[in-house]
């Protein structure tokens, strides 16, 4: 168990000996800690050698010329020159929130990206400033096609934030697979298994083996809706953006032939532009829902964030458990 703090001035320091300036080493460490924070440890710790491994072969780029083309007051380009995700998203959600702030509306897309680790992460950021946000980015290949054996999608998050009038923000944040990845790749280190249900091998057959399934295809939420749900984000954040789609996404910890050039799509809006009662009205909605007769065991119908919040209240009174697996990364990384 160790301090969030200090864990943070650790991951700082690694970031800056694999050649990250202190800005950017701040502001990846702070992603990763928050993904702790909040319960999704598929997108913290266990990821930060994928990304020093990553710089280390330079398809992350450590000092980046980051370019922002201002299309008009509302819209703006990103090329991240092969950044590390969380920067590059850190630059396009604050610009997104600065042409909100100006005209209304801001929308940026971002190309020649990496992982970038939460979408909820950023999504908070705009929800903050009362804006309501939707967020997308691709990823390497994971989701078979409805109808296809290779898989080619990835598993897509699509990404919603809203202000709620009170303090605890609306966040859907949630892949297009039934399970993400990361959980996947979490079963087969540790040789357990995977649920029924959600992914099949290589052959095309159901299986419960992580491996298996990582070798294999996941299967998309509600059948032909969910992989048409990862084609409309590979098409929003690829092929509108001028990042990679259709499959050419390279998977970061397994693909060290090239820069990911992933694609991000991040819109935000002020919540009065139809109406001056936004507040009230959103209030009025979660309330409305919340007073719903309740299924047996269940003692509050919950909005998606609600979970998300309690457990980063929770958690960041709390040291964060490092597995034995993490501590090795370190020891590795810090030499």
């Amino acid at each position: 168990m160790v301090d969030g703090k200090k864990l943070k001035k650790q991951i700082i320091k690694i970031f800056k000996n694999y050649g990250l300036n202190e800005k950017h080493a701040t502001i990846a460490s702070s992603a990763i800690i928050n993904a702790e924070l909040v319960g999704a440890h598929t997108h913290g710790l266990s990821r930060l050698k994928m990304y020093c491994d990553r710089i280390s072969k330079r398809l992350i780029n450590p000092k980046p010329k980051i370019k922002i083309k201002k299309i008009s007051k509302s819209i703006s380009h990103i090329d991240a020159d092969n950044s590390i995700g969380f920067v590059a998203a850190d630059i396009a959600i604050k610009t997104a929130i600065q042409n909100a702030k100006k005209t209304g509306i801001g929308m940026v897309a971002v190309k020649n990206s990496g992982h970038y680790g939460l979408s909820g992460y950023y999504a908070e950021q705009a929800v903050k400033k009362n804006l309501i946000t939707m967020i997308y980015t691709n990823a390497p290949p994971a989701v078979a096609p409805h109808g296809a054996l290779k898989s080619l999608f990835g598993t897509n998050p699509i990404c919603f934030g809203t202000p709620t009038g009170s303090k605890v923000p609306f966040i859907l944040d949630t892949s297009i697979s039934m399970i993400n990845r990361g959980k996947i790749r979490v079963a087969a280190i540790n040789n357990k298994k995977i649920p029924e249900g959600v992914a099949l091998d290589k052959f095309g057959r159901p299986t419960t083996n992580a491996k298996n399934a990582l070798e294999g295809v996941q299967l998309p939420i509600s059948g032909f809706r969910g992989s048409g749900l990862a084609w409309m984000i590979d098409i929003l954040s690829g092929v509108l953006t001028g990042g990679n789609h259709a499959g050419k996404v390279k998977d970061p910890f397994d693909d060290f032939s090239g820069p990911q050039n992933i694609g991000h799509l991040f819109i935000t809006f002020k919540t009065n532009l139809f109406v001056k009662n936004y507040n009230t009205r959103i209030k009025d909605n979660i309330k409305r829902i919340k007073r719903l007769p309740k299924i047996k065991g269940v003692k509050e119908i919950m909005y998606p964030g609600q979970n998300k919040y309690r457990r980063f209240k929770m958690n960041s009174k709390k040291k964060i458990k490092i597995s034995k697996i993490i501590k090795k990364d370190f020891e590795i990384l810090k030499h």
